[in-house]
């Protein structure tokens, strides 16, 4: 009878889903009419936001509940493939999206480390720990270190770092969705931020988990095909052939071949001249700090005494005064990043497609990988979605089924990025200034895209353009001439994209305080409806003060995500992992391990981001390969020179490590 039910379910969800799939291309295709019938381009920007926020919202509310195990775990009852498409949008954050293939336009091969990193992370994260994680049980991560380690130390140990993880992500998701909603809807950045926060609220608020994992497969739904619809109509416009994934070794040839052309072009160098002589006037205003950034501040203070109110130029003054650092050590910090940007571009582009070619960089390109690959396998967000399964074989089926959903935009991000970068060579650069295309002005009044006459010809050189990682996704239609309603619709791909692991990331963050926290620590005594009603509390709290932090934009979103990888993989990876694979390791070896790991990556993320710390050349972006190791080996040596766990605790690991009927020692389980 359970059978049967489950198979009814599955059927209901596919004929809902499909009816929905279907009703949103007719909602495109409309879009696409109106389009063309002189709807103009801002309604239709409305229509994808405002349209795909009330179908989240509508969801949220159809799946509120109070149940405590439909709040926290969706009832257990989410079947394999719609559990992989709610991982794979859970898990294909605005860093995927939006981020990934801006990555690869910048800096080619060595973007790959992105794509192979949080690849190959999935597969380790399938093979290693999500099946057990499920035959645990529970409802959150800090759970299972409590009840594998013990105590209630290892339990706040994980709150702790699961807030420090999840809030780091949250933020850059918000980041995506400010970018997408101020862009899209013609509203400041720091509004923008506020507006999608309560589209995030919308899918969460009301039935936690339950709510977000059927919006999160919608959400996937609509963010694969806004991915791929932009890229296929790219890929037949350039080369009559719609499968990007295989056509865009044309574009990687045009690219070397035009990139190749500017190396030693006359206006080109002039360029890099002038980008190299800003970098030594950035270099010598840091030097002379304060008295630099103090001197900068008295002559905009007097420029905008002296303009007349009516002056068109008192407004430029205004905002140079209003964006102009606020003290020395924020003057440092902008103009060191300013500075080191204008080396960048003071430098001939190098091959768009060969590997790094000196030592640090191939050591950087590996340590990405490495930390991108078991940050993944250590995200509290992403473990928890393999509790909603009915069963362990669920568990396993869905994250085959996630990782093959997660491919599909995966192999494709490379091909957005080489035709995105074949378009601006080809059909940007060597254009009059005087022709700018519409989308320049768009792109640039959100800070993503700035095309400045450095050497003054009037004519775009390649060395003038620059195009922030978060607007290739969101601008390459426009860019490529595509109509309007593709942008729009690739707008709603990322803000679902955002959306859908910022919901996750809430939902993580809430439980970590209301169920790990409040309930099993300091009230046990609670009732689960209360418990509901804090853990809702709690993700307004949690939301306003991401939304409140991502509006200072600390960084860019893949940055952002970088790092919170990488504190998930000097904290989690090794206490989960060695729990499971060693039944040695026990409570005091998991708790310093998980501290020194938090503690070194966290010491190297801001050191290395603000004050110039650097050990043997690693980017702040892969800090976590200090962090693990010294995790891993701390936890290890410790747990060898203690007591070793109960053997009930031992017996506990052979329970989750083999599934029921497994064969262990010759003798059947």
């Amino acid at each position: 009878m359970a059978n049967d039910a489950m198979q009814a379910w599955k059927k209901k969800l596919r004929q809902i889903y499909g009816v929905y799939t279907g009703i949103f291309l007719i909602f495109v295709i409309a879009l696409w009419i109106g389009e063309n019938m002189g709807l103009q381009q801002k309604y239709i920007g409305y229509a994808f936001l405002f349209g795909t926020i009330g179908v989240y919202a509508a969801i949220g509310i159809l799946s509120r509940t109070s149940v405590v195990a439909e709040y926290y775990v969706a009832g257990r009852k989410v079947p394999a493939i719609f559990n992989g498409m709610a991982t794979a949008s859970d898990w294909m954050s605005a860093a995927s999206f939006i981020g990934m293939a801006g990555a690869l336009y910048l800096q080619g091969y060595d973007g790959l480390a992105f794509i192979m990193g949080w690849t190959g992370g999935y597969v380790l994260l399938a093979v290693m720990v999500a099946p057990y994680i499920r035959k645990f049980g529970q409802f959150t991560i800090p759970d299972f270190l409590e009840a594998r380690y013990g105590g209630k130390l290892p339990r706040m140990i994980g709150i702790v770092s699961a807030i420090i993880v999840s809030f780091a992500y949250l933020v850059a998701q918000i980041v995506g969705v400010g970018i997408i909603t101020s862009r899209f809807v013609g509203i400041p950045f720091e509004a923008g931020v506020f507006l999608g926060l309560s589209g995030i609220l919308v899918c969460s608020f009301l039935g936690g988990m339950r709510a977000v994992t059927w919006t999160q497969v919608a959400q996937y739904i609509i963010l694969i095909t806004a991915y791929m619809i932009p890229v296929v109509a790219i890929s037949y416009k350039h080369t009559g052939i719609p499968i990007p994934q295989v056509m865009y070794g044309q574009a990687l040839q045009v690219i070397e071949s035009k990139q190749k052309a500017l190396v030693n072009d006359v206006k080109e160098i002039e360029v890099r001249q002038e980008w190299k002589k800003k970098a030594e006037e950035l270099n010598a205003k840091i030097k002379e700090l304060p008295e630099s950034w103090q001197k900068g501040k008295t002559e905009l203070e007097k420029k905008l005494k002296n303009l007349p109110t009516e002056n068109p130029e008192r407004t430029k003054a205004e905002k140079a005064l209003k964006d102009y650092p606020k003290t020395p050590e924020e003057a440092k910090e902008k103009w060191t990043a300013t500075m080191k940007e204008a080396q960048v571009m003071s430098k001939p582009p190098k091959s768009y497609v060969s590997p790094p070619s000196d030592t640090k960089g191939i050591i950087n390109f590996l340590a990405l990988t490495f930390c991108l690959m078991v940050g993944t396998a250590g995200l509290p967000h992403v473990l928890m979605r393999f509790y909603t399964t009915p069963t362990v074989r669920e568990a396993r089926s869905s994250a085959a089924w996630a990782l093959f959903f997660i491919f599909l935009l995966y192999f494709t991000a490379p091909a957005y990025a080489a035709f995105a970068r074949s378009e601006i060579l080809t059909n940007i650069v060597g254009q009059a200034f005087t022709s700018l295309p519409g989308w320049v002005a768009k792109w640039a009044s959100v800070g993503l895209i700035s095309i400045k006459d450095m050497n003054g010809d009037g004519i775009i050189q390649f060395s003038e353009i620059i195009i922030r990682a978060d607007a290739v996704v969101l601008a390459t239609p426009e860019i490529a001439g595509l109509p309007y309603v593709v942008a729009g619709l690739i707008a709603a791909g990322g803000l679902a994209a955002a959306l859908s692991t910022a919901d996750g990331l809430l939902i993580t963050i809430s439980n970590a305080i209301s169920h790990d926290l409040y309930y099993k620590i300091i009230n046990p005594n609670i009732s689960p409806s209360t418990r509901v009603k804090i853990g809702k509390a709690l993700l307004i709290v949690v939301a306003a003060i991401g939304a409140y932090v991502a509006s200072f934009k600390l960084a860019i979103i893949v940055e952002l995500v970088a790092w919170a990888f990488s504190l998930a993989a000097a904290t989690f990876f090794p206490a989960v992992v060695l729990g499971i694979w060693d039944k040695r390791m026990n409570k005091t070896g998991a708790v310093t391990g998980m501290i020194v790991g938090l503690l070194i990556t966290t010491y190297y993320i801001i050191g290395s981001r603000f004050y110039g710390i650097d050990w043997f050349g690693i980017k702040t972006i892969a800090a976590g390969i200090f962090g693990l190791p010294a995790n891993i080996i701390v936890a290890l040596v410790v747990s060898r020179i203690t007591a070793a766990p109960s053997q009930e605790l031992q017996e506990f690991v052979d329970s989750i490590r083999y599934p029921k009927g497994a064969v262990k020692g010759g003798v059947e389980e």
